[in-house]
């Protein structure tokens, strides 16, 4: 066994996996898997710059993960970094800030290589399951961009597009600084067209439709999973695996479009940093789904963050 820890930072939020990992026998056994909402993608879209306040909160995430970094004695350490690091024009102070507080620089990865971490993550323990029929389309929806992976046993075809759920929040439901509370119909339209008009891009490179089984990660399909249970609260154990229809997702989604703020957060399974964004996420997921024709999504907890784990085992 390898000890590593894996640090994903996106757009919403950054989340930490220390584990034991066996590359000889696939088993990667989880110490510590925490997740915080940091927002690092506030404004990014519009200004095309990291705001101070998003960096503090970040870097206060990272100070809390390096103290768990050394408490569980991990050999080896990650830190990736996705879409909104990616995007913007001070990124190099976010990089001397990681790299102050953990010691090891952030990678700031291409879509391509999120996708290929992400699917990594996501099916490595699939495989042997009979009842998942390959290929699988991994989808990872996260808070600046989606990214769409096909494969069996390995990537066939990757492709990110910047279409997530706090980018759409912040380009089409804000209006004076401020989250429409219901959005207007007109928005919704405007939104779903950016969408449709993403997955175009996506199907270019990526053969969306001849894929068997679509796999769903991250915070947008999980929080969809554990409403569709009507969770008392959010459990890991209860949504990794499970399954939704496409007729569940859609009556979700049109409920989160028509809900008001204190409606969303009072879903007991709804993290706080999630209440403003989960409207746009639940309709990347639902367009997706009409989009391939797929019947249901398998809904997975293990994403991108696993695959930077394997990455260094």
């Amino acid at each position: 066994m390898t000890r590593v820890a894996a640090v994903d930072c996106g757009t919403n939020s950054i989340r930490l996996l220390v584990a034991d990992a066996d590359p000889g026998t696939g088993e990667l056994v989880e110490l510590d898997r925490r997740m915080t909402i940091v927002r690092l993608g506030q404004g990014v879209d519009r200004t095309g710059r990291l705001a101070p306040e998003a960096l503090e909160r970040t870097f206060a995430a990272c100070r809390e993960y390096a103290a768990v970094v050394k408490e569980h004695g991990a050999e080896r350490l990650r830190f990736v970094a996705t879409s909104a690091s990616r995007d913007a024009e001070n990124r190099d102070a976010f990089v001397r800030g990681v790299l102050d507080i953990l010691g090891v620089e952030p990678e700031v990865i291409s879509g391509d290589q999120e996708a290929e971490l992400s699917f990594t993550g996501a099916t490595r323990e699939l495989t042997g399951r009979d009842d998942l029929t390959k290929p699988y389309l991994v989808v990872d929806i996260g808070g600046g961009s989606t990214e769409f992976v096909v494969g069996d046993d390995r990537v066939r075809a990757a492709r990110s597009v910047d279409v997530g759920c706090v980018r759409m929040t912040e380009r089409h439901l804000v209006v004076d600084g401020t989250v429409t509370d219901p959005p207007t119909a007109e928005q919704v339209a405007a939104m779903r067209a950016d969408i449709e008009a993403a997955l175009d891009l996506a199907q270019r490179a990526v053969p969306l439709r001849e894929a068997r089984t679509l796999v769903g990660l991250a915070g947008s399909v999980t929080t969809v999973s554990a409403i569709a249970q009507e969770l008392p609260a959010y459990d890991s154990r209860a949504i990794h695996h499970s399954r939704v229809s496409r007729e569940r997702v859609r009556e979700i989604t049109e409920w989160l479009l028509a809900s008001t703020h204190a409606e969303r957060a009072a879903v007991p399974s709804m993290h706080p940093g999630r209440v403003d964004v989960i409207a746009a996420g639940a309709l990347v997921l639902l367009s997706i789904m009409e989009r391939i024709g797929a019947e249901e999504v398998v809904v997975s907890e293990h994403d991108i963050l696993d695959g930077i784990a394997w990455s260094v085992a």
